[in-house]
């Protein structure tokens, strides 16, 4: 199975998990000459900009730490462009979440995993 449909699998646990806690998902692999956003999802009148990470095992570090800074800066810029191309104030309010799905099928979600940096 190639990563692209690796990835496509385990974004749809983490949507469906997501929807199971009251979620909307908005859209998902969306696409930004900034980079790429797994999933954004709103919940209330919060924006989530939802990146997924899949990992058999721990034995390379887990999940949260494979989004490091270059990859928050790419997500941030991503949310902004969002913003500016839906004609959203920045005063909406938004957060950044991290999803780890295992290789056990355990679904670990950090809310605001990181703040916003440019």
């Amino acid at each position: 199975m190639n990563n692209r449909r690796v990835g496509a699998k385990y974004e749809d646990v983490a949507s469906d998990y997501l929807e199971t806690k009251q979620y909307k998902i908005v859209e998902r692999n969306l696409r930004t000459p900034c980079g790429e956003i797994d999933i954004l999802a709103k919940k209330e009148s919060t924006f989530i900009f939802c990146e997924v990470k899949y990992r058999s095992s721990v034995k390379f570090g887990s999940p949260m730490e494979a989004v490091g800074t270059q990859k928050q800066k790419k997500i941030c810029r991503s949310a902004l462009y969002y913003y500016a191309r839906n004609g959203f104030s920045q005063d909406m309010p938004c957060r950044f979440d991290v999803i780890a799905v295992y290789g056990n099928g355990q679904v670990e979600h950090l809310e605001n995993a990181f703040e916003f940096r440019y």
